[in-house]
Order: structure tokens, then sequence, then C-alpha cells
């Protein structure tokens, strides 16, 4: 993401960037969903990002808030069932 140029909406729904599913199973990491923060601070192309249903916790919503203070292309951001 950090070098895109080309893709504007990316769908990662259901993908564990966590460690955990939506059931609440597996271990839970911000090592994934922190990456993907830090690249959206400096994408300047994507406007639409799914993360729903991943459970990125209170961690990974500070590193995805923190990222959006500098990006300033992403309109459409779901969060949804993140809880």
């Amino acid at each position: 993401l950090r070098v895109n140029g080309v893709l504007k909406t990316l769908n990662l729904s259901q993908n564990q960037l966590c460690g955990v599913d939506f059931m609440g199973r597996g271990t839970y990491s911000v090592v994934g969903i922190t990456a993907l923060a830090e690249a959206l601070k400096v994408n300047g192309v994507m406007t639409e990002l799914d993360v729903s249903w991943n459970s990125i916790g209170p961690a990974g919503a500070t590193a995805i808030a923190a990222a959006l203070r500098g990006n300033a292309v992403l309109t459409k951001l779901d969060l949804a069932r993140n809880g």
C-alpha cells in the first residue's frame, strides 16, 4: 500500500488482521493492523477501505485513527463488527 498508485478500493473484511477470527478464536496481535495503518499514513490513492469483522480492538482502532490524521484521500472506512 505504501507504493500503491492504482488501487482505490480494498476489502480486507474477515481476514483476521489481528490473529483473531470473528468467533474470537486465535491469539490477538496488533502487528497486522499496525502495518496496515502505517501504510495508510503515506497512501495517496486509496479512497475506500473495509476492515470489518477483524477484531482489531482498541489498539488497532487507535493505530488506524492515528494514520487517518495524515491521510487526506480515504473517504470511506468500514470498521463494523470489530468489538
